[in-house]
């Protein structure tokens, strides 16, 4: 028997961690025609959760992510999206669990499989190119005992792994692939800034499985962690990149981090190189000389959007054993801000994982 309410945690508004609300009454949501009903068994935490919630997405905010609780959003365009969010939203862009329902339309033979929800959903939108919703920002996400999505966006995976190992690919290991599918990452020198994080440390992995030579850019105390990943040699964050690794030097950056160093990211990158950028966690706003740019015939790429084959990638990834998630640690999903408070502080390596409560059905 489905219950009727279930714990879940409601993001009230724009701002601190005062706006995240645990919720013991919240409606279970029942799956509309094409959607299945999800019990979560795990929920990643991602930068795109705090982004949201403090609304650094807005082009009012022009700050580290880490400094942006201070900052005040524009409301309308404080989303990932730029369309001004409906509160309360249950956050939670990464989650797995198992099918318990299904509404018309979807085959009753789902009902069981373990599975994953696609990050970046394109139902919504008619599978219109370059358009998507958010699981968790446009729609409800994984931050609850229940969630509904897309059924034709809902992936079942035949694995060994851990609830919390299955729960920290959605997100950020379709936005290192969707970076390394978009760049046509091949066996060539790639340069990986933000490495010991979640999506850096799943760029590695993927990077490495493409046969690639990765140079990973992390904190020294992380580097034998970011090492042990696969990277062929690691570089202080806080070093000088050209003279660490000279200019001319790398065929793609993949690139999370931005920031004042930004510069130097398009100096290293050889004539004829790459950049692809899914993220900017030291800041939005930089620099770009543009006789670089166009002198060394650079190619960037901006990273959000997702082709199908990325998440399917993934899927095919696990089920073969290429890849394999770091966990660093697990949380109940009452710790929600304890454990965005860590992940700010940035003292892990691998992702941060939030259980929900145990739920008979």
């Amino acid at each position: 028997m489905i219950p009727e309410t279930m714990t879940a945690v409601l993001l009230t508004g724009h701002g601190d961690f005062d706006k995240l609300e645990l919720r013991h009454d919240v409606p279970v949501p029942a799956p509309r025609p094409g959607e299945v009903l999800i019990r979560v068994a795990a929920a990643g935490i991602n930068n795109t959760d705090i982004n949201t919630r403090i609304g650094w997405y807005s082009k009012k905010v022009e700050v580290e992510t880490s400094a942006a609780a201070a900052a005040t959003p524009d409301e309308d365009d404080a989303s990932w999206s730029g369309i001004p969010l409906h509160f309360p939203r249950i956050q939670g862009a990464d989650a797995c669990g198992r099918i318990l329902a299904v509404g018309d339309g979807v085959d009753p033979a789902r009902i069981g499989q373990r599975v994953l929800v696609r990050n970046m959903l394109q139902s919504y939108v008619d599978y219109r190119p370059y358009e998507c919703w958010t699981f968790g920002s446009e729609i409800d996400g994984g931050f609850a005992q229940f969630t509904v999505a897309p059924s034709r966006e809902v992936y079942a995976v035949e694995c060994d792994w851990s609830d919390a190992q299955l729960a920290s690919i959605p997100c950020a290991y379709s936005t290192a692939e969707n970076m390394l599918h978009r760049a046509k990452a091949g066996a060539e020198r790639i340069l990986i800034t933000g490495a010991s994080g979640g999506v850096g440390s799943a760029a590695v992995q993927l990077a490495k499985r493409r046969g690639t030579e990765v140079i990973a850019v992390c904190a020294a105390t992380k580097a034998a962690e970011v090492r042990a990943l696969g990277a062929d040699r690691t570089v202080d964050r806080n070093a000088d990149l050209v003279a660490e690794l000279g200019r001319n030097s790398i065929d793609l950056v993949v690139d999370i981090v931005a920031g004042p160093a930004w510069p130097q990211l398009l100096d290293v990158l050889r004539t004829g190189g790459r950049y692809a950028c899914a993220g900017a966690i030291a800041g939005p706003i930089t620099e770009i000389d543009l006789r670089t740019l166009y002198l060394k015939d650079l190619t960037l790429f901006g990273c959000t959007f997702q082709e199908d084959a990325v998440f399917e990638n993934l899927v095919r990834y696990i089920e073969a054993g290429e890849i394999r998630p770091v966990v660093a640690r697990t949380y109940p999903l009452a710790e929600i801000a304890r454990a965005q408070r860590d992940f700010l502080s940035k003292t892990h390596t691998g992702k941060l994982v939030l259980l929900p409560p145990e739920v008979l059905v």
